[in-house]
């Protein structure tokens, strides 16, 4: 029960990151199309790091759906589906190596930068057209201060956890 609970606060936490992303002009620092930060990522490496991959996934899915439902469209869940289940997946490969081999911050900046790949996958799918992988450059370039920016905030916030030593789940 408190793990459906936690579940339903983290749908609604990434959903609100999501709309105050957009509040923010990120075009006016970086000014090229497609550059988000990323802040509902945020909530993915935090089920990823204390949940599990199966609540990931689901509040993924769900945060994707029910945004798109009210600021987007169907097009703009395809690729925010694929975006974030690209992210997840490579996150989650990462994850064993966690402290060994990569830092949160490499890890954040990976899943950034699959979900990109993941997006212009989407991209290539709906437009019927490959020659938009030649953009994917510069969107990977800008999801390592995207990835850096989420891991930052994301380490904080588990310093912070770790320190109170309050979540307790099962």
């Amino acid at each position: 029960m408190k793990k459906t609970i936690l579940n339903g606060i983290l749908i609604s936490l990434a959903m609100i990151l999501s709309y105050v992303e957009r509040l923010f002009p990120v075009a006016l620092f970086i000014p090229l199309p497609g550059i988000k930060l990323g802040l509902a990522n945020i909530v993915t490496l935090f089920a990823l790091f204390y949940l599990n991959i199966p609540s990931a996934v689901a509040i993924n899915i769900i945060r994707c759906i029910l945004v798109a439902l009210l600021f987007g469209n169907v097009t703009s869940l395809v690729f925010s589906v694929f975006g974030a289940l690209s992210a997840l997946l490579v996150m989650a490969l990462l994850k064993p190596g966690y402290g060994k081999y990569f830092s949160l911050m490499g890890i954040s900046m990976a899943g950034a930068a699959a979900h990109n790949v993941g997006q212009m996958i989407a991209a290539s799918i709906i437009l019927k057209d490959t020659g938009i992988f030649s953009y994917l450059t510069i969107l990977l370039i800008g999801s390592i201060f995207t990835g850096l920016l989420t891991a930052i905030v994301a380490s904080n916030l588990f310093a912070y956890i770790n320190k109170l030593n309050f979540l307790e789940i099962e």
